[in-house]
């Protein structure tokens, strides 16, 4: 199975909305928060990420933004990965690490230093997260601790920075 990685169109926008809702059990919390990230601020086109197959089928979506550490001193900027999706009869056959692995690349080559998920602990820590509160980084809500991690694009650019991670309202939704 060829799959490619592309940027988002917005030809997609039907296609990563039923990606997303299939991929979470037909739940549409994280269709609307893609939707409702699209239109602020913290959208960042170049991060929106589709996985499609040779035939054109869209069977992933992967999408980073904007959010903010908030420290003593003052806020800093990251990056937020949130959702990730893929449809579940191609679940476990490498689709989202080829997405992640993509937006870790495209992140990076924008000069973005740094990321935070919410995501499953024995998945992410294969593409170098790590648990964001070892290093003083804190959720804005209850969360396992070992499912709230971090990821330096640059190396040591979270050196020193401990705070607490401020999503914009459109997280509200999920």
């Amino acid at each position: 199975m060829i799959i490619t990685i592309r940027t988002e169109e917005k030809s997609d926008y039907a296609g990563i909305r039923e990606v997303n809702k299939l991929a979470f059990d037909n739940r549409t919390a994280e269709a609307n928060l893609v939707e409702a990230i699209r239109k602020t601020e913290s959208f960042i086109p170049e991060l929106s990420l589709v996985a499609v197959k040779e035939d054109k089928e869209m069977i992933g979506h992967i999408l980073f933004s904007l959010i903010t550490i908030e420290t003593d001193g003052k806020d800093i900027s990251t990056l937020a990965l949130a959702p990730m999706a893929v449809k579940p009869e191609y679940q476990n056959l490498g689709v989202g690490s080829k997405l992640i692995t993509e937006g870790l690349k495209v992140s990076r080559n924008l000069g973005y230093q740094h990321i935070i998920v919410l995501g499953h602990p024995k998945f992410y820590p294969r593409f170098g997260f790590a648990s964001a509160k070892q290093i003083g980084i804190e959720a804005p809500y209850p969360v396992p601790e070992e499912a709230f991690m971090y990821l330096e694009l640059e190396p040591g650019s979270l050196s020193g920075i401990t705070g607490k991670v401020k999503y914009p309202p459109a997280f509200d939704i999920v």
